[in-house]
């Protein structure tokens, strides 16, 4: 008999798993906490690439230097409606969940917040942060952009990075509505998913290491941007309102040719809007509801293919895992096992196989 190409954990011994992992890397207990439900969430969601499977790699940058289990965050409020943190190289999901926190409470008072956070690393699943704030009932925006790795129309190489946006808001029959999207055509998570695999890529999602296309997962190295010039512009209009507004610039760092550029950092925003600012929350819950009920209402393309809004897919696969399992590569699980048993923590067992 075949052995498993996956198998299936529940999301609460996966969590429980990377808290521990983190608490034996020196991660205080809170931060620990936050990185599980960031990285747990985006395997509930569907979105793999950037769940459990980016561990290993955060505990490269830990070694590095490049990111820090301890650091000392910063916080500064230099305008009402303006909130400034410095990471000191904290982990993503540690930064970005003070700057959600941040913005909503300086939203509650100002009607809006934009809270920049400069200096961290990798951020995981940028619609984690943007749902954060829809479930408080205020709309979010979520940018992010670091190291290049992804082309520009009309130069060669990695120019700009896969830089990923994301927006959400409340409603009252849908839940979350949350748009989560990269600049690019595909991300470099699913293209080690696909190397992993064995698939190929599609057509005009990547290039090789000289530049050349490529459907050969084993071969593409760098991204294309979406929609060509459109997606690598707004790739770099990113950059510009992340690291550069908060003088902390990536790409022209990194294309300075200084050993330091190269260095892996992210920065990030986030932005919260009160809807109470503007109308009842009731009343825009309801009013996104009639939206979305008027979408998909609408005369099917492709009648056996559903209208879908933004979120609604990952909102039905967290549905199913949270029920039924989280299904995990088992090359992953095995690496995840080897990085596990290294810190002394047991790996939690599996479901049994579906009937």
């Amino acid at each position: 008999m075949a052995k498993p190409e996956k198998i299936r954990v529940s999301s609460a011994a996966l969590h429980t798993l990377v808290e521990s992992m983190f608490v034996k890397l020196g991660a205080c207990a809170a931060d620990a906490k936050t990185i599980a439900e960031v990285l747990v969430w985006a395997n509930l969601r569907g979105v793999d690439s950037h769940g459990i499977s980016r561990i290993p790699r955060y505990v490269e940058l830990f070694e590095s230097g490049e990111a820090k289990v301890r650091p000392n965050v910063v916080v500064a409020q230099p305008r009402a409606s303006i909130v400034t943190i410095d990471a000191d190289g904290a982990p993503g999901p540690v930064a970005m969940s003070r700057a959600v926190r941040e913005a909503i409470a300086t939203a509650r008072n100002a009607g809006i917040a934009w809270a920049a956070v400069r200096g961290t690393v990798h951020t995981g699943a940028i619609g984690y942060y943007t749902s954060q704030v829809a479930a408080a009932g205020m709309a979010g925006i979520g940018i992010v952009a670091g190291v290049p790795n992804m082309a520009y129309t009309g130069a060669r190489g990695a120019a700009v990075a896969t830089s990923p946006l994301s927006i959400a808001v409340p409603s009252s029959s849908y839940g979350e509505v949350v748009l989560d999207m990269a600049t690019a055509v595909i991300a470099l998570g699913r293209i080690a998913q696909l190397r992993a695999s064995g698939t190929p890529l599609p057509e005009g999602a990547a290039l090789t290491a000289k530049g050349e296309p490529t459907t050969d997962p084993n071969l593409a190295e760098i991204p294309l941007p979406m929609a060509g010039a459109k997606g690598a512009g707004l790739s770099l209009m990113i950059e510009l309102l992340t690291g550069v507004l908060v003088g902390n610039p990536v790409v022209s760092r990194f294309h300075s040719g200084s050993e330091d550029g190269k260095r892996h950092r992210q920065n990030g925003t986030i932005i919260a809007i009160d809807v109470e600012a503007f109308m009842p929350l009731a009343e825009f819950k309801s009013s996104v509801d009639a939206t979305l009920g008027t979408l998909k209402g609408l005369s099917r393309a492709v009648e056996s293919a559903p209208i879908l809004f933004p979120g609604e897919r990952g909102a039905r696969v967290y549905r199913e895992r949270e029920a039924g399992g989280i299904p995990i590569a088992v090359g992953v699980w095995q690496k995840l096992g080897k990085d596990a048993a290294k810190l002394g923590v047991p790996l939690p067992d599996a479901l049994p196989p579906a009937a």
